[in-house]
């Protein structure tokens, strides 16, 4: 499943809900962690982050 935020430099970004494998409050909003290091900060709270990413898939 993809979710779209915002980064912290406004721009629109989508994640693979399927490889995060951390998510962390930070002073600029929620970090999104990935494997090998990978990472993005986005503006919206990690409440709204954790419920973008835990809404089922709505059949077309």
């Amino acid at each position: 499943m993809f979710a779209k935020f915002t980064c912290a430099d406004r721009v629109g970004t989508v994640v693979n809900a399927a490889q995060i494998s951390y998510i962390s409050s930070v002073e600029e909003g929620t970090r999104i962690r990935f494997g090998e290091g990978r990472s993005v900060t986005v503006i919206e709270p990690i409440d709204e982050v954790m419920d973008r990413l835990n809404q089922p898939l709505i059949p077309a």
